[in-house]
């Protein structure tokens, strides 16, 4: 009798192609298109998959998503400021919005969309021409919207790109050492916070508006992270010290907004960054929950001031 002949194997996802090499770790056949080099042999994409949900996702120092190194929150945010300033532009009905007034002419002027969006305190009217006056309900008759638009907006193109710079160098190292969420609830806490210290403390009826106290609160993080990690950080003192000097002498700067922005900063990447054990990422949590809900208290507490006529 004569034996039949061994079949020829082939590949388990592509039967018309003959292999003789095998997945090392399911030793089904498996072609050089279904080939996934291992440390031995190679092994099938089933089973490349099944190692992958196995294995933990990898964190920074801090417990983020290692995605932060690509930059997608800082580019993002930078894209949405810059959308916004366009939008600002464009309902203007002069070159003003660009340049040519405020702070020596550097900046921009107002634009219908900051009438609609900057943080204004207490109800105010504006008059644009000897015709044309435009009121404001402020956010303590109810316009609390303006606590985050007010972050996005800028006035005049000069404006935009400072803090922009400053959000591309700041924000791609923040992203990288905290991962994209914990960078993200960071920049929106320390823009928020730089909106309550100006509603709680600066002039009522002021204007206000800018990323700057998000940046101040960046400038913060920073030199924690790099601390907490035995970095150097001597190189972020000098520039926060030189934008605190250009806070304190330059008219037209919103002192409180910078500082909130800076104090809030650096409350939150302290938490991020010093929170440590296997519930490190509720302490996060816990933290950043807690100090937006004392955000909220003192907005809260200012418009009850103000209700109660005491401001």
């Amino acid at each position: 009798m004569t034996e039949p002949p061994l079949a020829v194997p082939v590949c388990y996802r592509h039967p018309s192609r003959e292999t003789y090499v095998r997945c090392t770790r399911c030793d089904r056949p498996i072609c050089p298109d279904c080939m996934h080099e291992a440390s031995v042999g190679y092994q099938c994409p089933e089973c490349v998959a099944a190692g992958r949900r196995s294995q933990r996702p990898k964190r920074t120092a801090f417990g983020g998503g290692i995605t932060g190194t690509r930059g997608y929150v800082t580019t993002t945010l930078i894209a949405i400021n810059g959308l916004v300033a366009l939008v600002s532009i464009l309902s203007a009905s002069s070159a003003d919005a660009l340049g040519g007034q405020g702070i020596g002419g550097l900046f921009g002027g107002a634009t219908p969309l900051h009438y609609w969006g900057a943080l204004v305190p207490e109800p105010t009217a504006w008059r644009v021409t000897d015709t044309l006056v435009i009121a404001a309900d402020g956010v303590s008759n109810g316009d609390y919207y303006r606590l985050v638009t007010s972050m996005f907006l800028h006035y005049g193109v000069l404006h935009l790109l400072m803090n922009m710079w400053a959000l591309w160098v700041l924000g791609r190292l923040l992203e990288t050492a905290l991962g994209p969420g914990r960078f993200l609830a960071l920049y929106l806490l320390s823009g928020l916070g730089g909106s309550v210290a100006v509603y709680a403390f600066s002039s009522p009826h002021a204007a206000t508006a800018g990323a700057s106290g998000a940046i101040f609160g960046l400038f913060a993080a920073l030199f924690i992270v790099l601390r907490r990690l035995g970095r150097d950080s001597s190189s972020v003192l000098p520039v926060l010290l030189i934008n605190l000097m250009i806070t304190f002498t330059v008219p037209g700067i919103s002192i409180a907004g910078h500082l909130g922005g800076l104090v809030c900063g650096a409350l939150v990447s302290a938490g991020l960054a010093y929170a440590s054990g296997k519930k490190r990422t509720q302490i996060q949590i816990v933290v950043c929950t807690t100090i937006g809900i004392m955000l909220i208290l003192a907005t809260v507490a200012r418009t009850a001031l103000t209700a109660g006529g005491t401001v």
